[in-house]
């Protein structure tokens, strides 16, 4: 087909953008709705965990394999299929009369947006081929992560408090209805003209690594870390570790060329983006249960409180696409890890009685922290593949934050279920006063690695692994 036009690319990342905007509210109102399921269905902590660990997990396991499929069966249908799948999984999570089925219908939303943000990045991707103007599309996209997170908080404790905590998950479906219909009016087919296989073995083999890992750390506290159960989940997470990086390197078409990791600002912008959501994940998941279970804020006011971060986000995030398509993506990632070691900093101080303004002044730091990293690790990982690999590239930052997000959880829940002693409130202000200084420590491994992936060295080692770029197939 002809090339679209600049209205139509417009319209495309809208609708794009619409995928991103359900999951990032999903994530932000089930994190401030966690309060409210451990009242209502009696969750444990580590229940909670999986209540947003079990969508994580599903999500990273799938994303690579949806990107590959998008590529192969074509964007728009993929993009389709999640959309409807994520809708479904929704209204059940909505209805579901159990923290087990819940967790359970967690599982297949993530099924449906496993096909959403790496498919969208994707026909992204391949609608705006100007680099620069492809650097402020995704400066865009990490502009409606604020956007979402900033509208999430206080819809959600609006409906919380005025509905109940169901309520959260249903108003995902009138939106993912209305997705459907936009892309089906409005987007454009597309498929890679040369799609790789799909790998089945490598694909459990990663399920295996994050199921195996995760579940070990979020059980660890409870049934003991050198009980025969949690060693028996670590020792299955390396095995097939070691088993998918050396089955990855002996077949033709991989889950993900391991000679990809060779570019260093690919690698450096795959461990940043699991360093930064961990970070992310974790502070939702801790601040939410901090404000309402230690501090007694309800769930609309909890959601207030965290505009400073949200709105930090949705300033910063589309300046961040500016500066990474005009001068690279170094500054952007050293602005995030300072202010990201700032909020944990300050984080670490926090008590029982803590002033708004400190809290507010932490947040906003985390907030240009996570504005300010999306563009520069998205824009690394499309920019290190031909675009006839976009769904695959994009899956790879996805992924990427992803494994991070349930790391994060995780990794900071089980450290404040570990250390907990006394009465819940000041008992979880001291047992989460590490986890503040993990966050702290996260900024700085930010900071190191853009200086490591930024530097003449970074750029030549990309140039030297990026494949010539086969044409694309586009149909109307």
């Amino acid at each position: 087909m002809s090339e679209l036009s600049r209205r139509r690319r417009l319209l495309i990342l809208a609708i794009c953008c619409m995928s991103l905007f359900i999951v990032g509210l999903d994530n932000t109102i089930v994190n401030l709705a966690l309060p409210s399921i451990k009242r209502e269905l009696g969750s444990s902590l580590s229940s909670l965990q999986w209540t947003i660990d079990a969508y994580t997990i599903v999500l990273a396991s799938l994303l690579m394999l949806s990107g590959s499929v998008a590529d192969r069966v074509g964007r728009k249908r993929t993009f389709q299929i999640g959309l409807v799948l994520f809708g479904i999984g929704s209204l059940l999570c909505g209805i579901a009369p159990n923290t087990g089925l819940l967790i359970a219908f967690r599982a297949l939303q993530a099924i449906g947006g496993s096909m959403l943000n790496p498919v969208a990045m994707s026909i992204i991707t391949n609608t705006f081929t100007d680099p620069r103007e492809r650097a402020n599309a995704i400066g865009v996209w990490g502009g409606v992560i604020g956007l979402s997170m900033a509208l999430g908080p206080v819809l959600g404790g609006v409906l919380v408090d005025a509905v109940s905590w169901r309520s959260v998950f249903w108003i995902n479906v009138p939106i993912a209805a209305l997705a459907v219909v936009l892309v089906a009016l409005f987007v454009p087919e597309s498929r890679a003209q040369y799609a790789r296989r799909l790998d089945p073995v490598g694909q459990v083999a990663v399920m295996l690594v994050l199921l195996g890992l995760t579940f070990g750390i979020i059980e660890g506290p409870h049934t003991g870390w050198t009980s025969p159960l949690i060693l028996g989940c670590f020792a299955v997470a390396v095995a097939a570790l070691v088993f998918l990086i050396g089955y990855e390197r002996r077949i033709t078409e991989p889950l993900l060329n391991p000679r990809f990791f060779r570019s260093i600002p690919f690698s450096g912008a795959t461990l940043i983006a699991i360093c930064a959501f961990a970070a992310l994940s974790g502070f939702l998941f801790l601040n939410m249960m901090y404000l309402q279970s230690v501090r007694g804020f309800s769930a609309l006011h909890a959601g207030l409180l965290t505009i400073p971060m949200a709105a930090a986000n949705a300033l910063f995030a589309p300046l961040s696409g500016r500066i990474v398509g005009s001068v690279g993506p170094r500054i952007p990632l050293l602005i995030a890890g300072a202010s990201i070691l700032g909020g944990g900093l300050m984080l670490t101080g926090i008590g029982t009685q803590t002033s708004l303004l400190y809290l507010g002044v932490a947040y906003l730091l985390f907030g240009i922290g996570f504005g300010m990293v999306n563009a520069p690790i998205t824009n690394a990982a499309v920019s290190g593949m031909p675009r006839a690999q976009a769904g695959t590239a994009a899956a790879v930052a996805s992924t990427s934050r992803q494994v991070g997000a349930s790391l994060g959880v995780a990794v900071l829940g089980s450290v404040v279920t570990a250390n907990i002693v006394g009465p819940f409130g000041a008992g979880f202000v001291d047992a989460s006063r590490l986890t503040w200084w993990i966050m702290a420590a996260i900024g700085v491994a930010i900071v190191m690695l853009a200086l490591l992936s930024t530097g003449r060295r970074a750029v030549a080692s990309a140039a030297a692994v990026v494949p010539q770029e086969p044409s694309e197939v586009r149909s109307a």
